[in-house]
């Protein structure tokens, strides 16, 4: 791949609404800036196979202005297999306008064309972005050429086999991303818990907020030298005022500027993106081959035959050669690897859909980049290859030219790199996909273009109990508008089945996990060869990892977050298992510090949920509870809720109009009352929370009146209560409403860690107030044929039901009180809801490279060197690929064992009965040296040694 190009492009301004429904987790990624200024980009995708249709699937996925996709060619039988949008039907018609069709079908808000004539320079001045693919190299030339002198960006993308190129275009300016954190002067002092970027040395930095140093607040960055992960230095502040309190250090990436030479410059001189220092010749090596490849093509038509040993790699060395002297001739000195260029010889008539996904995905996010000024661009050439992929040498008969030969068959371009034999072996395979969201989909769909269960015997499960909604439309692309509320599974597994109706697979709804074991037991596990999972939930991924070991059965995990993307794979007896990689220790905050001391914004959100479930979901629960059985336990708070029970719109009102006041002011008056804002002995949690709090006023501003709104409506929704919900009554309400002035408690106690707040919770328990009152008074409140109360469960990522509203402006009110930075709807919603940010981009990589450590685990390699575990950055971009990590050993009775073995146990005795527990222990004992103490199954103690002799006796009996 490949960037290239001379002048600034300018990202075309655009006022569009963004549709935050459907857009959602990628504004999380890009941000809203940035996709108003992509809504402005008109693309061009040349070059309707693989690599070109991902390319313009995720480009028409993310939503720029138009895309236009262009090919004179027609469809032909290798193009199947990996071009998803062609079936057989389409072979003889043209690529490109059979794509249209289905392209068009992702995105509503995106016109998708069809070109079929020739890329004239009148038609290219109509776009900012030129992608092409699967072109010669005189015509990359000229529309490089023209693209170059006219402020356009282009891109080249493509691939041959196993080792695919992409370079890329014009200079533009890339967006500003924020982190904020708290900061002391001189050398600050960073005192948010929250995870946070890495500033760098020479980072830029600005401060706000900050009181006593106001010098620094609003100040023109400035650069910071990192002394340490909490510890940054500013420079000299000796002449500013005293620092006092607070303040939000914010990193900022400044503005740069990227310029590339035209492709007919890089040819003799390229700047190759490095992923593998140890690889410089290699991938110098690949440049020279692909150029190699198109004087080949020029001079035959066509490209070499696989494996062809004997004419086509001779020819591709000698022009090779040709290459390497030219560049020599201008300069660029490097090492030409004969044997590199016959094995790139031998499989670049291949056509590989995983390949092609990890290309495209790159490709669609340099254009994205340039449409949005967003992330950091490729400079300039990047060259992938996967050679693992190929059989291992001692563990196989090397590949033919027969072996590799086209047969009319829609897997042709994969024949041609790993030969028929195996492309049978890949559908017969029986594999469980677990998850068939965004990583789901885009496995499935490679699955069907690899042929994987596409053979006698072969068999895809795909589970996942979700339904479709319509943000998942934006990146899980096997789903249309029309599916929406419809079972993901199902709906995945039908366009699978269209884009090869050989796959065969089978859909379920059911949750993986210990409840439906019936289902998924040893018959179902004993009889895969492998699992994929496509999960967000880390404790979901671990049990599928239990049962993966449990079975022997290798495991192919993967997972995103916003740009960022991982792929691991682990393989019994070679490599750890899922749960020695993984560290599921879950963020969690001191209560204290939601409670009184909190310092970011996250900590609020909290805080204002945790108010949301305790005001209308727990206490709909006690009266409920109550209702049909007294639980003396709970009529405190039972009590409370029905005093309070409303009978109008204007007693809502007043209710939550108190409830502000109280949370507030009366709350915040207090804990200043009890901590002084200059009291120097309060506890380290008041003081990390760098800004005293300060009580606010019930001034008419729209973050107060949202809360009141929001308040009121959902009080009124638990009460089952029918009203308007109308705020110009609820503003008449307001204005008559008097409350008392606020009188501290005198002697209350406020608990500045989470063990005094333990204590403290156990004494009051101790203590309950209301088991002494008289039940006649709670009889009067109850009154007869009480109704149960309406519980709204917190739906974090729901906008309707004014869950959100009040969570939000409760959390920006709070935030207020303290001096945190206020966080948005959107920005909100996603901490609240745990919300993954999301792009396709990174989702179709992801799947391209656990589809690449599929063919390993299809070939049987041994070796563990040949796995690759890869962690990779697209905003950078950035990939890093390392070895799987070994497999740890441990001892124990003078016998080596891993995580993968287990002691064989026959089941039965020598007389061929069923073994009892009284056998197993006797056979563990002659046969492997083991005294038995205790034996479990999950929670069930089966033996224990200290039982009494007849409780040991009667177990012992059971088999």
């Amino acid at each position: 791949m490949c960037l290239l190009g001379r002048s600034r492009m300018n990202a075309l301004e655009s006022h569009l609404e963004i549709d935050e429904g459907l857009y959602s987790r990628q504004i999380y990624v890009l941000g809203y800036d940035a996709m108003q200024r992509m809504t402005g980009s008109s693309v061009l995708v040349s070059g309707m196979k693989g690599v070109g249709v991902e390319t313009a699937k995720n480009i028409i996925l993310a939503g720029v202005k138009s895309v236009t996709v262009h090919d004179q060619g027609d469809a032909q039988w290798s193009d199947l297999s990996s071009q998803f949008f062609l079936s057989e039907g389409d072979v003889g018609q043209n690529r490109a306008v059979v794509s249209q069709r289905h392209l068009a079908e992702l995105n509503s808000y995106v016109p998708v064309v069809a070109y079929t004539e020739e890329l004239s320079e009148k038609f290219l001045s109509a776009f900012q972005v030129v992608v092409l693919t699967n072109s010669s190299l005189e015509e990359q030339l000229r529309i490089s050429d023209f693209c170059h002198a006219n402020n356009i960006c282009f891109i080249l993308a493509d691939t041959k086999g196993l080792p695919p190129s992409c370079p890329s275009g014009p200079w533009f300016m890339a967006s500003s991303v924020f982190l904020p954190l708290q900061g002391c002067p001189g050398v600050v002092t960073i005192a948010c818990e929250e995870k946070q970027e890495h500033f760098e040395n020479g980072g830029m930095v600005t401060f706000s907020r900050v009181e006593g140093m106001t010098e620094l607040n609003n100040s023109e960055p400035q650069p910071v030298c990192v002394l340490g992960p909490y510890h940054l230095e500013i420079g000299d502040t000796t002449t500013f005022s005293p620092y006092h309190r607070g303040g939000t250090i914010t990193q900022v990436k400044m503005p740069q500027t990227h310029s590339y030479e035209p492709l007919s410059a890089t040819l003799t001189h390229p700047k190759i993106k490095i992923k593998d220092k140890g690889k410089l010749t290699h991938y110098c090596t690949l440049h020279m081959a692909f150029q190699a490849l198109h004087a080949f093509q020029s001079k035959m038509g066509r490209l070499p035959r696989p494996r062809n040993q004997v004419t086509t790699s001779r020819s591709l060395v000698i022009l090779a050669r040709a290459v390497s002297l030219a560049q020599d001739l201008a300069g660029w000195q490097a090492p030409l690897d004969e044997e590199l260029v016959r094995a790139f010889a031998a499989v670049s008539a291949g056509d590989l859909s995983p390949i092609n996904a990890v290309i495209g995905a790159m490709a669609a996010q340099e254009v994205l980049k340039a449409a949005s000024g967003k992330f950091t661009p490729l400079d300039q050439w990047f060259y992938f290859d996967a050679w693992e992929c190929l059989p291992e040498q001692e563990h196989s008969v090397p590949l033919s030219e027969q072996d590799c030969a086209p047969r009319g068959s829609r897997y042709d371009g994969q024949i041609a790199v790993f030969g028929a034999d195996f492309q049978e072996r890949l559908g017969q395979q029986k594999y469980f996909v677990v998850g068939a969201g965004a990583i789901g989909c885009e496995l499935l769909k490679n699955f069907g273009m690899i042929g994987l269960a596409a053979g006698k015997g072969g068999r895809i499960t795909v589970t996942d109990m979700d339904t479709i909604e319509r943000s998942n439309l934006n990146r899980q692309f096997l789903f249309r508008p029309q599916d929406v509320s419809k079972q993901k599974s199902e709906v995945a597994a039908a366009a699978v089945r269209h884009m090869n109706p050989y796959t065969n697979v089978t859909a379920h709804q059911d949750c993986l996990g210990p409840d439906t074991e019936q289902l998924y037991g040893d018959n179902f596990f004993l009889g895969l060869d492998g699992v994929a999972t496509a999960l967000d939930n880390p404790q979901a991924r671990v049990y599928v990892g239990e049962r993966c070991v449990q079975y022997l059965k290798p495991l192919l995990d993967s997972g995103t977050e916003g740009t960022k993307g991982h792929v691991q794979v682990f393989v019994p007896f070679l490599t750890e298992s899922y749960g020695h990689a993984m560290d599921l220790a879950e963020k969690t905050y001191p209560l204290c510090t939601l409670r009184h001391f909190p310092t970011a914004i996250q900590h609020t959100l909290q805080w204002a949920r945790d108010q949301f479930e305790g005001l209308f979901k727990k206490s709909a629960e006690n009266v409920n509870t109550f209702v049909p059985r007294e639980a003396l336990e709970k009529l405190e708070l039972v009590h409370s809720s029905l005093q309070e029970k409303p009978l109008s719109w204007g007693e809502c009102v007043a209710w939550a109009r108190r409830l502000w006041e109280q949370l507030f002011r009366n709350d915040i008056q207090q804990l200043l009352y009890n901590f002084p804002p200059d009291h120097v002995r309060h506890s380290p949690s008041y003081r990390k929370s760098g800004s005293s709090p300060s009580p606010l006023f019930p001034l008419p501003l729209d973050t107060h009146m949202a809360f009141i709104l929001a308040a009121s409506r959902l009080f009124a929704q638990t009460h089952r209560l029918q009203v308007s919900g109308d705020e110009v009554a609820a503003r008449q309400v307001l204005l008559v409403l008097c409350l008392p002035p606020f009188q501290p408690c005198q002697g209350l106690h406020i608990p500045t860690t989470d063990q005094e707040l333990k204590e403290t919770s156990d004494t009051v328990g101790k203590e309950s107030t209301m088991g002494h009152r008289p039940l006649p008074s709670l009889s009067a409140l109850l009154g007869t044929g009480l109704t149960p109360l309406s519980l709204c469960p917190s739906k974090g990522d729901d906008n309707s039901n004014f869950h959100l509203n009040f969570i939000v402006a409760a959390s920006n009110l709070r935030a207020e009180n303290y001096g945190i930075p206020t966080a948005d709807w959107l920005q909100s919603k996603r901490i609240v809801g745990r919300i993954v940010p999301a792009i396709a981009t990174t989702t179709a990589a992801v799947a391209g490279l656990v589809c690449l450590e599929l063919y390993k685990l299809v070939w049987g390699h041994k070796d563990l060197g040949s796995y690759r575990q890869s962690f990779l950055r697209l905003a950078e971009p950035m990939f890093i690929f390392s070895f799987s990590v070994s497999l740890p050993h441990s001892q124990f009775c003078q016998k080596t064992w891993t995580c993968w073995d287990r002691i064989e146990v026959p089941g039965v005795t020598g007389s061929g009965e069923e073994m009892t527990l009284g056998d197993l222990r006797d056979h563990l004992q002659k046969e492997h040296g083991l005294a038995l103490r205790m034996l479990l199954y999950r929670e069930a103690v089966l033996y224990a040694a200290f039982w009494s002799s007849e409780k040991l006796k009667e177990q012992l009996a059971n088999r």
